[in-house]
């Protein structure tokens, strides 16, 4: 990466304040929660205030809704999966190659064992040159 992108950090672009699901929470309480902050991922954090994996809308309807699973009765943690994610120093070149290694859209921002925000595919777009994007797609979307 040459552009300016290639300097900042992922906690310069990535979105603050991620709001956490609770492990105990339900997937109904989730799928509320990412109506109204409107959004398609929460991070699901423990008792402990840590974070212990991330629940997509995507998951909350083919894990749950299409087995048949109760909404209300399923919790959040039963769902965490995935606890990918990137220290808020790390370069945006770090957290591009992480995230094209594990095929995610949207990953937790760390800093000091805490989650400060989330960085997604349209954080990095607004970072990187058209060239390196369109590979990022490729990359995220080839095996999706």
């Amino acid at each position: 990466m040459t552009t300016e992108g290639a300097t900042k950090t992922a906690g310069q672009v990535m979105h603050e304040g991620a709001e956490c699901i609770g492990e105990h929470e339900s997937l109904r309480r989730a799928a509320e929660m990412m109506r109204d902050m409107n959004v398609g991922a929460l991070p699901i954090c423990g008792d402990d205030d840590r974070l212990k994996g991330i629940i997509t809308d995507r998951d909350i309807v083919i894990k749950c809704c299409a087995e048949g699973k109760d909404l209300d009765q399923t919790t959040a943690g039963e769902l965490a999966r995935g606890l990918v994610w990137v220290d808020a120093n790390a370069s945006v070149e770090d957290a591009l190659m992480k995230m094209e290694e594990h095929q995610i859209k949207r990953m937790p921002v760390i800093e000091n064992h805490r989650i400060v925000g989330m960085i997604t595919e349209a954080d990095l777009a607004k970072e990187l040159p058209d060239s390196k994007l369109a590979e990022f797609v490729h990359r995220i979307y080839a095996r999706s």
